[in-house]
């Protein structure tokens, strides 16, 4: 299944990360049109991975 971003509102805690310049543009690019903070965008962008990495057996 391809990563689509949806609009969220959930429970959070607060974490601080240091982004990329590069990254912060191309996520702010891609969140243009879409009901999503950077925040959520980010959450959503890990679940993804998270669901979809391989697991060692």
């Amino acid at each position: 299944m391809a990563f689509q971003i949806r609009s969220d509102r959930k429970e959070s805690e607060t974490k601080s990360i240091r982004f990329p310049l590069e990254l912060v543009e191309r996520i702010e690019e891609a969140i243009k049109g879409n009901d999503v903070t950077f925040s959520g965008f980010v959450i959503q962008a890990c679940e993804y991975a998270l669901d979809h990495m391989a697991t060692e057996e």
